[in-house]
């Protein structure tokens, strides 16, 4: 048996059962189904939410797993994308570095830490080195192109 037919066959059935489960949930009603809650009982919408994780996980599962395979197959690709992980860590790094961090009070009343806050400016800064780097690439090859 193939592995495509495999996947299929369990797409099937878990696309089977989220059906039925999500006619379940809209056969209820809103009213049922909040009542339910209020009292601690999620038993209507319990099985839909379980599928959706078992979904979830079986996808990134899937994903992982072929993209390492693939990976681990060509050691070209493997070499590329280890550069690319090591200029990733490198940005990080940059960010982190140019980040300060100071003590945030919230909404709630909590603070947020030093720490934290570094982390948000860090993963912010983060966000623009890379943002700017694919525009320039961007325009960097649409340059190179017309000028061929």
């Amino acid at each position: 048996m193939n592995f495509q037919l495999i996947v299929k066959v369990f797409s099937a059935i878990l696309g089977l059962s989220g059906a039925v489960c999500l006619f379940i949930v809209m056969g209820s009603g809103d009213e049922a189904i909040k009542m339910n809650a209020s009292q601690g009982d999620f038993s209507t919408v319990g099985p839909l939410i379980s599928i959706a994780q078992v979904t979830l996980i079986l996808t990134i599962a899937a994903t992982l797993i072929f993209s390492l395979k693939a990976l681990f197959a060509n050691t070209e690709k493997l070499k590329k994308a280890l550069i690319f992980i090591g200029i990733f860590i490198f940005i990080v790094g940059v960010a982190y570095i140019s980040s300060s961090g100071v003590e945030t009070p919230l909404k709630d009343g909590k603070y947020l830490s030093e720490s934290g806050s570094r982390w948000v400016e860090t993963g912010i800064r983060t966000f623009y080195i890379l943002s700017i780097s694919a525009i320039l690439s961007m325009v960097f090859s649409g340059v190179k192109r017309l000028i061929k």
